[in-house]
């Protein structure tokens, strides 16, 4: 049952939220859906990294669920700062069951045993956010990272994190969220949120403080689903 990522897919198909106004975003949602098609099959799981969709609530997101439910295999998503449809999960959960869409599950506070690899994480925050609203927002995204972590580690297998904001950047940290990586052990993350050659340039690939750091967001992967091996 192989694992894959893809982080902000920013799908607008319930709203007029044209993504081709970026550079290389043209066409972005066929370059999603072909090259799905060619890696993943029913057995397999994505893990959809945040800005799932553009909608502003749940009805409007709707089409873009819709979409997601139609492609192959299971998928795992987690908040984007853009998610703005984003409920409690007994909320989201009851509105796609009553929508008939099957294969989506949200990553919130819990955390999803797949092979030998127990999906976790949350959004995650600004790592140069100082304002008194943004260490509340921290330390709740911090909480329910460990929490994530807590239940992956339950359920057994490695426990990867998944985060939408990437926890370093350029030098620069989330140290509440980088603390509980590395306090519980992490090894390995995935995280989106960054577009653009500039940001891409800035991104930490590779090892740092022990953990192997991936960026996964749409247009640097050339809108690709990546194997979590």
């Amino acid at each position: 049952m192989p694992l894959y990522v893809l982080g902000d897919p920013h799908l607008s198909h319930g709203v007029d939220k044209p993504m081709d106004i970026f550079s290389g975003w043209n066409d972005h949602v066929s370059k999603i859906k072909e090259n799905w098609l060619s890696v993943v099959c029913e057995s397999d799981t994505v893990v959809l990294a945040g800005d799932i969709s553009w909608g502003m609530d749940l009805g409007e997101a709707l089409p873009d669920f819709k979409f997601i439910d139609e492609l192959p295999g299971k998928k795992i998503i987690l908040k984007g700062n853009h998610d703005y449809w984003w409920e409690t999960k007994t909320k989201m959960d009851r509105f796609l069951a009553e929508n008939g869409i099957s294969t989506i599950s949200f990553l919130f506070n819990n955390a999803y045993r797949i092979g030998d690899i127990s999906v976790c994480g949350t959004r995650g925050w600004f790592f140069d956010a100082h304002e008194a609203h943004d260490e509340k927002v921290i330390a709740r995204e911090a909480g329910r990272l460990r929490a994530s972590i807590s239940e992956a580690q339950r359920l057994g297998g490695e426990a990867v994190a998944f985060l939408h904001y990437p926890p370093v950047q350029g030098g620069r940290e989330c140290a509440e969220i980088m603390n509980v990586l590395t306090e519980c052990g992490i090894k390995r993350c995935y995280y989106g949120h960054l577009h653009g050659k500039k940001n891409h340039a800035h991104a930490v690939t590779g090892l740092y403080k022990g953990i192997d750091f991936h960026l996964i967001s749409c247009d640097y992967t050339q809108f690709k689903p990546i194997p979590i091996t």
